[in-house]
């Protein structure tokens, strides 16, 4: 596609009852370096004073109020009523740094990437956390680390809106994992982009984050088995990695569900994984 130097970006906030976070994220947003873009903030439903907070930034943003439907779909009506060429999520607990989206688009622009990443900074409980090894981002195919760790955080994500809605946006039936399902649909065929810079703000260590939720793998479980049945023209290749990682997730689910005495979530792993046969 033809850019200009300064492509109009939408960014999206999805946020359900995070008064104080949402007040930080969308600050971070209006005080960015790059002036060609909108801020649209999707409440999910909030039934504190988040929306409160919201109007106080009065047409400084776009406010679109929904029922209470989930982080993907709320990501998702955001991508759909935005007008901008290109799409940055923000997740309503985190923040930018001021340079973020200059920097970024530089980035993206001057390496033909559609989709593009920046580096992070992580916060827990008021304290850095130091990143290990494994949690480096890679660039360009990442499938094969995808599948072991999602590798792509929403927050530090810019890419063509087109690319976006080609892969259908986030998997609004999964309750968690929605990235990383999207991550690997998107990474069997595209490329992904690294700004290594450390240009977003992660905060955790609160109750309310889906990463908190204790069954986790079970939705990259149902995500793998999915993508692996629902993909047309899967190469061996792809599929035989999927699979196999697949098998050891299901191990592991089923392993901690017997310790659990939780049988039949054993079973129901171990079903799910026979249906592969068919194939």
């Amino acid at each position: 596609m033809k850019l200009t130097k300064d492509p109009f970006i939408s960014v999206v906030i999805p946020v359900y009852n995070r008064p104080d976070q949402i007040l930080r994220s969308v600050n971070s947003v209006l005080d960015q370096r790059y002036d060609n873009f909108e801020c649209i903030v999707v409440d999910d439903g909030s039934t504190d004073e988040t929306p409160s907070v919201l109007r106080s930034f009065g047409e400084k943003i776009k406010v679109i109020t929904t029922k209470n439907r989930g982080v993907s779909a709320a990501r998702n009506i955001g991508a759909e009523k935005s007008s901008g060429d290109f799409i940055s999520f923000l997740d309503s607990d985190d923040e930018w740094k001021r340079l973020k989206l200059k920097k970024q688009m530089e980035h993206l622009l001057a390496n033909s990437w559609q989709i593009t990443q920046t580096d992070e900074i992580w916060m827990r409980n008021g304290r850095f956390l130091n990143k290990k090894k494994k949690h480096t981002k890679p660039e360009g195919d990442i499938f094969q680390k995808s599948l072991e760790l999602c590798c792509v955080t929403p927050s530090a994500v810019l890419m063509e809106k087109a690319l976006f809605q080609k892969y259908g946006g986030f998997d609004e039936s999964l309750p968690a994992c929605e990235d990383f399902d999207l991550w690997i649909r998107m990474s069997i065929n595209e490329k992904f982009g690294l700004l290594n810079e450390k240009l977003v703000i992660k905060y955790g260590g609160h109750s309310d984050q889906l990463s908190a939720t204790p069954t986790l793998d079970k939705y990259r479980i149902l995500s793998l088995h999915k993508i692996i049945t629902a993909t047309k023209d899967l190469s061996q290749h792809h599929k035989t990695a999927m699979v196999e990682n697949l098998k050891k997730r299901a191990e592991i689910y089923s392993n901690g569900a017997i310790k659990r005495g939780k049988t039949e979530e054993s079973e129901w792993v171990w079903n799910l994984i026979g249906q592969l046969s068919l194939f």
